[in-house]
């Protein structure tokens, strides 16, 4: 077999996406995001916290991996009609993801005689490894279902210092490195919030105590209002703000 000629490039070459591949949301419980993904056609909410009982939505319920893998298979057979799978959440992901992990660990030679069923109780902080491994198999699984992927998440306060002085910041609620990974691989991250108990807003203006932003030019130091109650009561969402033609 010959190998492939490489070509250098001689001019720009132009952008191959406009619209973000992977898609984090996350906020305080019952902002809305559940709500807000409803209303976006075409997208099967993989539901894995039971978020979705009180919404009408494309949606199906995951309670543990065999039931991700089953529906993963009817997906593929069916020549993956979704054009969006959402995951809500990742932070109920990364709980369900312990048993692979486990099973990781016990497949290697050091592992074999592990008799616990929490692999995080390792020493020095070793089963860590192992979970992050699990949850990106299990993540780069579900990529393959659909061309864009959304993780719903959960927040999470810290204590960061600025200018001497603690203030509140706002982050995503998953374990260590798997957050920094996760964060790191995503095309943006909107941080959601409440207005006016009328309107959600997806805010993707970076900032000391706000983790979010977006590679997409039209998602750059934005904040969208994607859903917002009407008169007569029904909810209008704003999905053609973040996926553009």
């Amino acid at each position: 077999m010959s190998a492939v000629e490489l070509v250098l490039p001689t001019k720009k070459v132009a952008a191959s996406r406009k619209n973000p591949k992977r898609l984090i949301i996350y906020s305080k419980p019952k902002v809305g995001k559940t709500t807000a993904l409803a209303g976006l056609d075409n997208c099967l909410i993989l539901d894995m916290e039971n978020g979705s009982d009180f919404t009408d939505a494309l949606k199906v319920k995951i309670n543990n991996l065999s039931d991700l893998k089953a529906y993963g298979t009817k997906i593929i057979e069916a020549g993956k009609p979704y054009k969006y799978i959402a995951v809500d959440t990742v932070t109920a992901m990364e709980d369900m993801v312990k048993p692979l992990a486990l099973k990781l660990y016990r497949d290697t030679p050091m592992g074999r005689s592990f008799t616990g069923d929490n692999i995080l109780t390792l020493p020095n902080g070793a089963g860590y490894g192992y979970l992050r491994e699990a949850f990106f198999n299990v993540l780069d699984y579900i990529d393959t279902l659909a061309d864009n992927i959304i993780l719903l998440g959960h927040l999470k306060d810290r204590q960061i210092e600025i200018k001497g002085k603690e203030v509140n910041a706002a982050d995503v609620d998953l374990t260590g490195k798997i957050k920094s990974l996760i964060c790191a691989n995503a095309d943006a991250i909107a941080y959601m919030t409440r207005e006016d108990n009328n309107k959600t807003v997806l805010n993707f203006q970076t900032s000391d105590t706000i983790i979010c932003g977006a590679r997409p030019e039209h998602l750059k130091n934005q904040q969208i209002v994607i859903s917002e109650i009407q008169e007569d009561g029904t909810l209008k969402t704003n999905w053609d703000k973040i996926y553009i033609e």
